[in-house]
């Protein structure tokens, strides 16, 4: 039951927006309380009456009302809302919400929400497909917001393919999924690294990778919504986080990662390394910047600390380690290896080679090995999805210790 939840449901203008009506009434049916922002184009989709009639509220399209005098306040609605979902949400509207273009009632609800938000796109296959439209998702998402994925099937056009909004049923679980998520790691403490190590060459430039940080974080945003208190190291990245029992120590090379685990290692019950730790690092860093001349320039590189075999060493009975490999050969050969030196319980093998896979993509497809010889082959979905995997494997192992 949804019983008090506040739910606002923002409504483009999309032909998806026909099923909103069933939705807010399978909402009030769960006793939600549901408010409804529409854009002057969802009208020629969806009656307000309709809307209005089945959320037991007038629905809202400017900041004045002319009809009642009323002044509708997006900061106050913002507060209110327990969960903000945007269904149908247009290319248009994803490109205003991600560049913070509000020139409707529905985007200065969207910049003034204090609450999570859900986005469930909704268009064309070509539209859903252009690198506009996935930039933008993929920039909505990295600010914490949930994308309830687009599915395949025959839309509006006529055309079968991706950007059809998800059916209200589905929804109307994953909302609920969300409110009553399962809390199995309640009183576990979950050490999570993130992103890339930048290893500084002079004042200006350093040695590095293409690691966003994104699979560590979403690792970190599920361990904590099922739980867990998490404690997030994280190399320079561009990401937020959300969820109150994350706390996070941001570092920026190896070394400084490496200490950050040691300093906590002996309290967590969990260890994932999902960070992409550069595997080397300057000798002797210049101290100024170092001028481009005719010669060659030739860098002396000393190997980083192996942090995870290290932090093996220290591991005691009962914690559960787990790696991340990410390769280009030799995939399990190469993963078991790292499975067995450096004391895991798990890891997460993907391939750079994987199409949509590996760093710079909201998606990952991986591969999940464990101690005890079990393989557990996934599917190309967003790293949200697939940190939901992985700490299930966690939770299996855990449960079998």
């Amino acid at each position: 039951m949804l019983k008090g939840k506040h739910i606002v449901i923002g409504i483009t203008g999309g032909i998806a927006a026909y099923k909103i009506p069933y939705l807010v009434r399978l909402l009030v049916r769960e006793e939600a309380l549901v408010r409804v922002i529409m854009t002057p184009a969802a009208k020629d989709f969806v009656t307000p009456l309709t809307l209005a009639t089945l959320s037991q509220h007038d629905v809202i399209f400017h900041p004045f009302n002319h009809e009642t005098g009323a002044w509708n306040s997006h900061v106050e609605l913002g507060q209110w809302a327990d969960l903000m979902l945007f269904a149908p949400t247009t290319a248009n509207t994803l490109g205003k919400m991600a560049h913070g273009v509000a020139d409707n009632f529905l985007v200065t609800a969207y910049l003034s929400a204090k609450c999570p938000v859900m986005i469930a796109p909704s268009m064309d296959l070509d539209m859903f497909q252009h690198p506009t439209t996935l930039k933008n998702l993929e920039i909505l998402q990295s600010f914490g917001n949930i994308i309830i994925d687009a599915q395949v099937g025959e839309l509006a056009s006529g055309l079968s393919g991706p950007g059809r909004m998800e059916e209200p049923e589905n929804i109307l679980k994953i909302i609920k999924d969300f409110f009553f998520q399962r809390q199995e790691l309640t009183g576990k403490r979950i050490l999570v690294t993130a992103g890339p190590t930048y290893e500084k060459i002079d004042p200006v430039r350093f040695v590095g990778n293409h690691s966003s940080g994104l699979m560590g974080f979403s690792l970190a945003e599920e361990a904590a919504s099922r739980g867990g208190e998490v404690l997030l190291v994280t190399g320079p990245v561009t990401l937020q986080t959300y969820h109150p029992a994350i706390r996070r120590v941001d570092v920026t090379t190896a070394a400084e990662m490496f200490k950050a685990c040691q300093d906590h290692i002996g309290e967590i019950n969990i260890l994932i390394m999902a960070a992409a730790v550069a595997d080397y690092t300057m000798q002797y860093p210049a101290a100024e910047k170092l001028k481009k001349r005719p010669e060659k320039l030739t860098l002396t590189l000393s190997p980083t600390p192996d942090i995870l075999k290290e932090l093996g060493k220290q591991k005691r009975p009962g914690q559960c380690f787990v790696g991340f490999a990410l390769e280009t050969e030799n995939y399990l050969k190469n993963a078991r290896k790292k499975l067995k030196d450096k004391s895991l319980d798990l890891i997460v093998l993907n391939s750079l080679k994987e199409k949509g896979a590996g760093f710079g993509v909201t998606t990952n497809k991986v591969t999940i090995l464990s101690r005890s010889g079990q393989m557990i082959k996934g599917k190309l979905k967003p790293k949200k999805e697939v940190a939901s995997d992985i700490i299930d494997s966690i939770l299996a192992t855990i449960n079998t210790k």
